[in-house]
């Protein structure tokens, strides 16, 4: 397998783009070697500069659920793109997708569309402040936000009382109201509320797909919710990843939960930019222009996006691939795991729904300082292995895979099959 062009696109790309990507993780840092240039999609499929295919199983982070290039969003895409980009100003489509979305999550009364899922997280969380008249925010220790200042903090132990700014350029005085949790440690939440009556609420991934797909255990979102609710304090479920991938709505609701605040992204655009922060009606009076929680945005609820989110949605609820999901998933697992032990390798791995990752580590990962001891350089030559067989991964150990509706038995026996040659390579180091 070349690389040669992506190779030459990179060496091009240095001169005006930073590190020739526009996303830190897709500079491949962490598994070395340059970034592939991608051309085309189709199915699940996805080829690169060099024409070089792969069954994708980043799908761009997860909203190409359904597969790239679906005939009947493109369909009506293209119809879209006919009566013109962007407005400015309001259209029928945002109210259609508005009652889908609001409809897929109980609780949810109104909804406003953003252009991203940091946007979406952004705006929640002043929503939990506005609605609390509260300033201070927990976050637990490897999920990730966004990049917006307040949520960019280094988590130290996991369990540090005075939160540090993880990135150059955010200023202390930037995170002073963020707090860090352990994941799966209630404990850990409850001495941030024990010493302090400021906390407008807690902000998670239900299902932490930005540490690996760390599962909560014992019955963790149930008993953070009670526990809110006894201190005046909001639940913010950041869905962004794991909206619409393991139910036709949340996997909050699969866990028994119901959110005071969902951020959304991603799925809901099928592939276009879009975000989403939905709440009961009593919450979503505070945003304006019904109240003093002020957020606009000039592309938001743009037409394109609108029409992808509609017939993604549509399509997705007509397939109903939930439970081939669990199976696929399933399968895979056992693939990873008889592999690696034919072949003597530590492994684990976790999934939910169509998310699932494996870790370089002989023990279970239930937190971001678990996920932390994988051998990062086990699933470096794993990850170019694969590539090399055909299997398009997120170049971080740390990162989902995603599976889409369009995923074959042909497919599957392919990555079996990569798995074995990218197994044995490890099994060599």
């Amino acid at each position: 397998m070349k690389f040669e062009k992506s190779e030459k696109l990179y060496k091009k790309g240095l001169k005006h783009l930073v590190g020739a990507v526009n996303s830190p993780v897709r500079a491949f840092s962490s598994v070395g070697g340059n970034p592939l240039f991608i051309k085309k999609a189709k199915g699940t499929k996805i080829t690169d500069v060099d024409g070089n295919k792969y069954i994708d199983l980043v799908l761009s982070y997860g909203p190409m659920i359904l597969g790239h290039r679906h005939k009947k969003v493109q369909k009506a895409v293209e119809k879209a793109l006919k009566n013109g980009y962007s407005f400015g100003a309001s259209t029928e489509n945002e109210i259609k997708l508005a009652k889908i979305v609001c409809d897929a999550f109980p609780g949810m009364d109104k909804v406003r569309f953003v252009n991203s899922g940091t946007e979406a997280v952004l705006s929640g969380i002043r929503l939990a402040r506005a609605f609390t008249g509260r300033d201070k925010i927990i976050k637990f220790a490897g999920c990730y936000h966004g990049h917006q200042d307040a949520l960019l903090v280094a988590a130290g132990s996991g369990l540090a009382t005075l939160s540090l700014p993880g990135s150059k350029g955010v200023p202390e005085g930037a995170v002073k109201n963020t707090l860090i949790s352990n994941f799966n440690d209630l404990d850990s939440v409850k001495k941030h509320f024990e010493n302090d009556d400021n906390i407008a609420g807690v902000i998670i991934e239900p299902i932490a797909g930005n540490m690996g797909v760390v599962v909560p255990e014992n019955n963790f979102l149930v008993e953070l919710k009670a526990y809110l609710e006894t201190k005046g304090a909001l639940l913010i479920a950041d869905e962004v990843m794991t909206g619409f991938r393991s139910k036709f709505g949340g996997a909050q609701e699969l866990l028994g939960v119901e959110a005071d605040i969902t951020c959304l992204g991603k799925v809901i655009g099928g592939g276009f930019p879009v975000g989403a922060y939905g709440a009961r009606e009593e919450i979503m009076q505070e945003v304006a222009p019904l109240g003093g929680m002020y957020q606009a945005g000039t592309l938001s609820g743009n037409p394109i996006a609108m029409a992808g989110g509609i017939s993604t949605l549509t399509e997705l609820k007509k397939q109903d691939p939930y439970k081939k999901f669990e199976e696929t998933a399933s399968i895979l697992e056992v693939i990873l795991l008889e592999t690696a032990k034919k072949y003597n390798v530590a492994l684990t791995v976790n999934r939910f729904g169509s998310m699932l990752n494996p870790f370089f580590v002989n023990s279970e990962v239930t937190n971001f300082v678990k996920a932390q001891l994988s051998d990062t350089k086990k699933f470096a030559v794993f990850f170019w292995e694969m590539i090399k067989n055909g299997v398009f991964l997120p170049p971080s150990q740390f990162e989902a895979w995603f599976l889409s509706s369009a995923l074959s038995d042909k497919d599957i026996k392919k990555i079996a099959e990569a798995v074995d040659k990218s197994m044995l390579a490890v099994s060599k180091m």
